[in-house]
């Protein structure tokens, strides 16, 4: 190589370099632009929220996250978005956001509130006993996941306590259904529910009562051995409630009267005794 052509490398690799040095510059200056514009666009969609328009600060978190899909405010702005819109109860909307958030950043550190926040708007749309069971299994489950998966957290602890309660809502339907089937006289019909109360809700406060109708049913069908097996379930559990008082009188008719005849003799004594007491002031 001459001196002409080397001195023409040396230009070009000058070059080279300088203009390499200056895409850096440029790919470092639009990084930081672009946080700039992130953190913006989250702080308006953080005010949209404190005033109470949602719509527009989910907006506003879905373009922060738009905006630079790689930084830390993404997954931040997403989460955000999901919980904007039940803030407002947009449970549709949120449930949404927050399945995306769970799908697209399954790394994050936020993601047990996440499935919290899932399982929150499915148990608030659950209205009552009567009406559909959707949103008492999605909730149900939603929690039971949380506690898999996240078992030594704050939301694993009020999950448990969740389940309690749509257990007892779900127990209650049962036995609504149940008591139904009674007087409609479908007796098989309505063991079956009382069935499922006492297999699947043995904890809720229902279970008694589901006790006492499979013995009062039971009873009424001729199967004295079967009603004998609840009465003494429901005796060696709940020996001092008020169905198992119900229970042993399916066995003894005599026993409710009995029992009605001494309330009665003692409601006399006492009115006696209070006449007596009265006396000594006249």
């Amino acid at each position: 190589m001459n001196k002409k052509n080397f001195h023409l490398f040396l230009i070009i690799l000058f070059f080279c370099i300088s203009c390499s040095k200056e895409i850096a510059k440029k790919s470092v200056i639009v990084e930081k632009n672009l946080e700039l514009q992130v953190l913006e666009t989250y702080k308006e969609g953080l005010t949209a929220l404190e005033e109470g328009d949602v719509l527009f600060a989910a907006k506003k978190f879905n373009e922060a996250e738009i905006l630079f899909p790689q930084s830390d405010w993404a997954p931040r702005s997403s989460l955000m978005a999901a919980y904007a819109y039940y803030t407002q109860d947009y449970y549709g909307d949120a449930i949404s956001e927050v399945e995306r958030f769970i799908r697209v950043y399954p790394q994050s550190k936020n993601l047990d509130y996440a499935h919290y926040l899932l399982a929150i708007c499915y148990y608030e749309q659950i209205v009552d006993e009567k009406k559909d069971l959707k949103y008492m299994i999605l909730s149900k489950k939603a929690f039971e996941n949380i506690i898999k998966k996240f078992p030594n957290t704050d939301y694993a602890l009020d999950s448990n306590f969740k389940i309690d309660m749509v257990n007892e809502t779900l127990a209650s339907k049962e036995m609504y259904i149940g008591r139904y089937y009674i007087k409609k006289k479908k007796w098989i019909a309505a063991m079956n529910r009382f069935r499922t109360v006492i297999d699947d809700y043995e904890t809720t406060i229902f279970v008694q009562e589901a006790i006492h109708r499979m013995v009062e049913l039971n009873y009424k069908l001729g199967l004295i051995s079967e009603a004998q097996k609840y009465a003494k379930l429901l005796g060696y559990n709940y020996q001092s409630s008020e169905w198992y008082e119900k229970s042993y009188s399916v066995f003894d008719e005599m026993y409710a009267i009995n029992k009605k005849n001494n309330i009665n003799e003692n409601v006399k004594k006492n009115n006696i005794i209070i006449k007596k007491f009265k006396s000594l002031f006249e």
